[in-house]
């Protein structure tokens, strides 16, 4: 999503808050509004605070704090999904299919997946190198493999 590489923070997160307050009037969105506001939807414990941007827009979601960066993790899923909609890495929408079908949820395959996503960014982001395909290819070709074993 081109669109976010251009924008700050700030900018970023009051794309969310903006999403969603014109879902919730009913208002006409932007196709990218509408990803995001469909991502929103399916976070509930993320909706109030962004009813309420005050609370959300000028904080810092440290680890270390406990509690993870609701604007990431949403993030992860529009990430996701673009690479899903473009199969890039190729192999990536069979992979999600494929962890979908084992999961009968395509919200909780995209939750394993994000996870691997996530990892591979902060490894590639500690050596400095763009993230490696391959091997986040790798990882979420071996989730559904998991999956299929109740882990």
């Amino acid at each position: 999503m081109p669109i976010f590489d251009t924008q700050s923070r700030d900018q970023l997160r009051q794309a969310y808050v903006e999403a969603w307050r014109k879902h919730r009037e009913g208002l006409p969105l932007e196709p990218l509004e509408a990803q995001i506001a469909d991502v929103v939807a399916l976070h509930p414990e993320y909706q109030a605070g962004l009813e309420r941007p005050d609370t959300v827009l000028d904080r810092d979601y440290r680890p270390e704090g406990g509690q993870s960066n609701p604007f990431l993790h949403m993030g992860l899923h529009l990430a996701l999904r673009d690479q899903v909609a473009t199969n890039r890495p190729p192999g990536i929408r069979a992979a999600f299919e494929a962890l979908t079908a084992r999961l009968s949820s395509p919200h909780d395959a995209e939750h394993k997946i994000i996870e691997c996503l996530a990892e591979a960014l902060w490894e590639a982001q500690r050596a400095g190198r763009p993230p490696d395909e391959q091997a986040y290819l790798r990882r979420v070709q071996g989730l559904s493999a998991r999956a299929g074993k109740g882990k």
